[in-house]
């Protein structure tokens, strides 16, 4: 039996008998951690275990969004706190190359961190750059304000996390940061020209357009398509994410409980995989949505099974030595 293309989450600390059995029939792709499932390392080992092993699959993607600052699924006090990406683009240094390795630094540590639970993937880089107007649900997010800062920080923060045995996920493509709305809240609609959205908002995404994984925004883009946002739509997906863009890695919708989404979630997800989307995302747990979601998704096959097995191909079986004491005192004085 073949995967569904989901990525789902689950309630609480633990797996409850309703949660396994529904997840060996539905066999997901993947899950994702959210603050609620997160207690002690022995507990989290505890249950990306219990999560695989319903899927019966020892690399099953499990995700997390660990970036720093404000979204930070695992802290104190048995992880370490991590800045927001706007810190490693204002570390006091003329130097760009030590943000450089001080942005790598941090991620290879975040990919320690994360493995020794049984996560292999972080929706880390953010690689939206901000508009000064614009709604604050990126702000200190992002690394920088310009598409240079952005490109060389996020791909300095992706390959400390392949470094270190976790894979990474670029968002929110094809850029979040001129959104006057949250989509978490509402629907964001941009309303620059294709020319302005080409030369800054698509550009980190296109530099970084090799990563292996992606996820979408729930924004609507006027120049590409005025009727539905880019995770439901065929014209930006196919246009600007696999066009102009180039990417061809796994994509994967921002989480389908969204309010920026419109229809109950089988519609929702259903115009998500119809459009482009390899793989939609549905992170709060609740069991009775997650049917709705599933019964609008189909098996994993096709380019989306090809593109998820090569995502998981690029998980290092051989992590990069990591002297850790040596390097959290380093990453520290840093700041």
């Amino acid at each position: 039996m073949s995967e569904t293309a989901c990525i789902l989450g689950c309630a609480g600390l633990t797996l409850t008998a309703d949660e396994a059995a529904f997840f060996r029939a539905v066999r997901p792709w993947g899950f994702i951690l959210f603050k609620r499932n997160i207690d002690t390392p022995d507990q989290v080992r505890a249950l990306t275990a219990a999560l695989r092993e319903t899927v019966g699959r020892a690399d099953a993607p499990i995700l997390i969004d660990q970036e720093g600052g404000r979204v930070q699924r695992l802290g104190p006090p048995h992880w370490p706190k991590y800045p927001p990406g706007r810190a490693y683009g204002q570390l006091k240094t003329n130097d760009p190359l030590v943000r450089r390795e001080i942005t790598r630094l941090g991620a290879r540590l975040m990919a320690h961190d994360l493995r020794a639970l049984g996560i292999n993937v972080d929706c880390v880089p953010v690689l939206d750059v901000p508009s000064p107007d614009a709604h604050d649900i990126i702000g200190d997010r992002a690394y920088g304000d310009t598409v240079d800062e952005v490109a060389a920080l996020g791909r300095a923060a992706a390959e400390g996390l392949i470094a270190g045995g976790v894979l990474p996920v670029i968002k929110h493509m094809p850029g979040h940061g001129r959104a006057m709305a949250d989509s978490h809240m509402d629907l964001p609609v941009v309303a620059a020209s294709l020319e302005a959205l080409e030369g800054r908002d698509f550009e980190p995404f296109r530099i970084l357009s090799d990563m292996p994984m992606a996820m979408s925004a729930h924004v609507v883009y006027t120049a590409v398509d005025p009727k539905a946002p880019a995770t439901t739509s065929r014209k930006a997906i196919r246009s600007v994410i696999r066009g102009s863009i180039g990417f061809d890695g796994l994509l994967m919708t921002d989480d389908l409980s969204m309010k920026a989404l419109k229809g109950d979630f089988t519609a929702r997800a259903k115009a998500a995989l119809a459009a482009g989307c390899d793989m939609v995302l549905h992170c709060n747990g609740a069991m009775e949505e997650m049917t709705a979601v599933v019964a609008g998704c189909r098996p994993l096959a096709g380019k989306a099974k090809r593109r998820a097995e090569a995502a998981l191909g690029r998980l290092a079986k051989h992590v990069e030595p990591l002297d850790l004491s040596e390097a959290r005192a380093r990453f520290e004085a840093a700041f």
